[in-house]
């Protein structure tokens, strides 16, 4: 039984690969759609990847402050602190004393800030300006974490970038939709190519299915070799791609980096180790998958005969 049933996969292998060859002008013409598709899926998915690590440097940088009632005491601003870490959407709450507030603005407001400091002597100009510097893990969460610090007592004012946040979470959502469309389109095509493929490959042997079906051949057996044929021509249109992309990838992030260093100061460029560690398997399978599903759908329709 076992060797029985190692013989007809190996005849379904030998039979795929034989209706590759046969039809060879459409199988090159799969595996080129279908390298096509996984290629610009690749790519996009590398320009995503990147440009999502860029808009979390961002997010990292977009903060909420949180000033206090004047003569507000000790004890309870570091009640106030515990209440904001406890809320789940705070990513980092940073307490910035009044004199660390004085530093900073003096740092980026005068040329020689040192000399600034030392005319101002003790007298802290912004001695009511300590305050919790807070960043969120999802921006989008903004408004909702603003209204609760609003409704904290001790808390005078509070201030965020609500029109920053509220762009970044529309420009998430819009890459995340035009993602998810790109890739159904994608795959849609791939299918499209690999049904054509089968159906030639089915309409060829035509009457050699007839005959297999009068002779009591079941509908799995006949149609075996055409999944096989399908899921190698996903397979060569999955790994051809892959490669193509990780070897170009080193290559034009190095070029990007060099050449426009300002970019290096916006995106923080994933490694390719990373990048392909997710990618590799998921185009891998995406392709299997694709001539899989193409192939059974193809050989549902057309094997009634």
């Amino acid at each position: 039984s076992r060797d029985w049933s190692s013989d007809v996969c190996s005849s379904d292998l030998r039979q795929g690969f034989k209706n590759i060859r046969r039809n060879l002008l459409f199988s090159l013409a799969s595996i080129g759609t279908i390298v096509a598709c996984l290629f610009i899926f690749g790519l996009f998915y590398c320009v995503v990847v990147n440009f999502r690590s860029a808009i979390k440097k961002i997010e990292g940088s977009i903060s909420i402050s949180v000033f206090f009632d004047d003569g507000l005491d000790d004890s309870a601003i570091d009640l106030i602190g515990e209440r904001i870490k406890g809320r789940p959407e705070v990513n980092t709450c940073d307490f910035i004393s009044a004199d660390d507030a004085w530093k900073d603005f003096s740092d980026q407001t005068y040329d020689n800030p040192e000399e600034a400091r030392a005319a101002f002597g003790d007298d802290n100009p912004l001695k009511n300006s300590a305050s919790y510097k807070i960043t969120l893990k999802d921006v989008s969460q903004q408004a909702d974490v603003v209204q609760f610090l609003e409704g904290i007592k001790g808390v005078r004012k509070v201030t965020s970038s609500e029109y920053t946040a509220d762009s970044i979470s529309a420009i998430n959502a819009f890459v995340g939709y035009a993602s998810i469309g790109i890739i159904v389109i994608l795959l849609f095509v791939s299918v499209f190519l690999i049904n054509n493929t089968i159906t030639i490959g089915i309409t060829v042997r035509r009457e050699e299915i007839r005959i297999m079906k009068l002779i009591g051949a079941t509908n799995s057996f006949v149609r075996a070799p055409f999944i096989v044929e399908g899921i190698v021509i996903g397979l060569v249109g999955s790994v051809i791609p892959v490669g193509i992309l990780y070897y170009l990838y080193g290559i034009v992030i190095n070029y990007i980096a060099g050449r426009f260093s300002i970019l290096r100061t916006l995106f923080e460029f994933r490694p390719a180790s990373d990048l392909f560690r997710v990618l590799a398997p998921v185009t891998i399978l995406l392709g299997i998958g694709i001539g899989f599903i193409g192939s059974m759908v193809t050989t549902r329709k057309h094997l009634r005969v």
